[in-house]
């Protein structure tokens, strides 16, 4: 369907609109507006005007065409040369600009009678159809003597046996059209001085609207320019969000540095002891160094594997619109869990909403939540469960967050050991399989993101992992 020729006037003043700034684009739109509401009201008024003036008028002739009517009528026998009323001197002056004329209608020809200032001309009739009628009086514009305009109205009286008549008035219309004219250039000269105030308290209102955009801009530049590391001030709340989002962003990115940063000054320290001990094997010539040198080989590989995957784990944390849903993770990790654990016929019951999103990669909620599930599985006696539920912010600023609990019935840990559990390598009963660094690894996941875990009492009388995550 081809574009309408009434559309293209318009995208092509909003394709003019796209390219300009925020306040130029206010300003514009607001002169529009501005212009099109005064017009219209300029006309509505002008109109109203019209009207009220040319009904006053009709009420300053409709007086003197009740005079003539109580003056009374001529009878049949009265001719045009009979002595006419005298309502108003301005009738008796020839060609003034205002006359009346009674016309009986009733004889042909016609019996006339006029005031002195027609000088033997007449008056012409109202159409019918193009003039307004109220209580038998109708009002219009004529062409009268002199080809001037005139404001006419008239009325048609019948008087029984004594004949029907037609009683006109009128009167120049420039009295009408000067007034007109004089409102005309008053609401003018008045909606062009409050077209001017309302664009000048626009551009006010659009340069103080838009202050606290140019401060965020001139923030956004120092911090370019190295003369600040975060937004600072306050901003309203509207733009506060996108301040803090902004600073949010800076503090990911510093935060992705210093995690790099870290986990590289672990891994070169982790492999200071393996390289010292090839060395040393080196130098002394020992037969096993060819064995010395696999197994240091083997603990470096080991070594550069772990913190290869805490350098990613710790760059995917910082990643920004990054969503994973909670609930098909769980589900998932429920049913392989049951699986792995149904010998000891142990049951996993999960309780999440749908709508719960992890701001986050779905890899790290599984390692995260599965961590957790393998150890309650194992030491639980019959039943494990996993709940989710929101976290309530104080401000509106603040990041969403949700926690994920998990349950167990088996014999639980002592407040002092509660910690213990969570240091890398730490292993409280060496009885269960693992190598004691499951919790630990949650530990520090959940950490990058910015989330906690921790150790509780449960309800079902064993172990509660309380695992909070920043949610979307």
């Amino acid at each position: 369907m081809r574009e309408g020729a009434s559309e293209r006037p318009w995208r092509e003043m909003f394709g003019v609109l796209s390219g300009q700034s925020i306040a130029s684009r206010l300003f514009i739109s607001a002169t529009v507006l501005i212009t099109a509401i005064l017009f219209i009201a300029g006309l509505g008024l002008t109109a109203l005007n019209r009207h009220g003036s040319e009904a006053s008028f009709d009420d300053r002739l409709g007086v003197y065409l009740k005079a003539l009517v109580a003056n009374g009528v001529a009878s049949a026998e009265e001719t045009r040369s009979a002595a006419a009323p005298i309502i108003d001197p301005q009738f008796e002056l020839a060609f003034s600009g205002w006359y009346w004329e009674v016309t009986r209608l009733d004889v042909d020809p016609n019996e006339i009678r006029a005031s002195r200032s027609l000088f033997a001309t007449q008056l012409p009739r109202l159409d019918p159809n193009a003039s307004s009628e109220l209580e038998g009086v109708r009002s219009g514009y004529v062409t009268g003597p002199g080809d001037k305009r005139l404001r006419m109205i008239e009325r048609e009286i019948n008087a029984g046996d004594e004949g029907r008549y037609l009683v006109q008035v009128a009167a120049s219309a420039d009295e009408i059209e000067g007034e007109i004219a004089g409102f005309d250039a008053a609401l003018a000269a008045t909606f062009l001085s409050l077209a001017l105030a309302l664009l000048g308290s626009t551009a006010l209102a659009v340069r103080f609207g838009l202050q606290p955009l140019r401060e965020l801009r001139d923030g956004v530049a120092a911090i370019r320019r190295g003369e600040a590391v975060r937004i600072e001030g306050e901003f309203p709340h509207d733009v506060a969000p996108l301040a803090e989002e902004v600073n949010l962003l800076l503090d990911a990115n510093r935060e992705i540095l210093d995690r790099a940063r870290t986990q590289v000054g672990n891994l070169a320290h982790a492999l200071k002891t393996p390289l010292s001990v090839i060395v040393n094997e080196a130098d002394s010539a020992s037969a096993a160094l060819p064995e010395k040198v696999r197994e240091q080989a083997d603990l470096m590989r080991r070594q550069v594997s772990f913190y290869l995957d805490r350098a990613r784990a710790a760059a995917r944390a910082g990643s920004l619109g990054v969503v994973t849903e909670v609930r098909p993770i769980v589900e998932s990790l429920v049913r392989t869990f049951e699986k792995v654990h149904r010998e000891r016929d142990v049951e996993f019951h999960d309780d999440c909403p749908p709508a719960l999103k992890f701001r986050g990669e779905s890899q790290d909620l599984s390692d995260l939540v599965g961590n957790l599930l393998d150890n309650a599985g194992k030491w639980a006696r019959r039943r494990v469960e996993i709940s989710a539920k929101r976290i309530e912010t104080e401000k509106e600023t603040d990041r969403a967050q949700f926690a994920l609990l998990i349950d167990d019935d088996g014999p639980g840990l002592a407040p002092e050991a509660r910690k213990e559990a969570l240091v890398r390598g730490r292993r409280l009963d060496e009885s269960r399989p693992g190598s004691g660094l499951g919790l630990a690894i949650v530990v520090d996941l959940a950490a990058l993101y910015g989330g906690a875990l921790t150790l509780e009492e449960s309800p079902l009388g064993g172990l509660r992992a309380r695992l909070r995550l920043p949610g979307a």
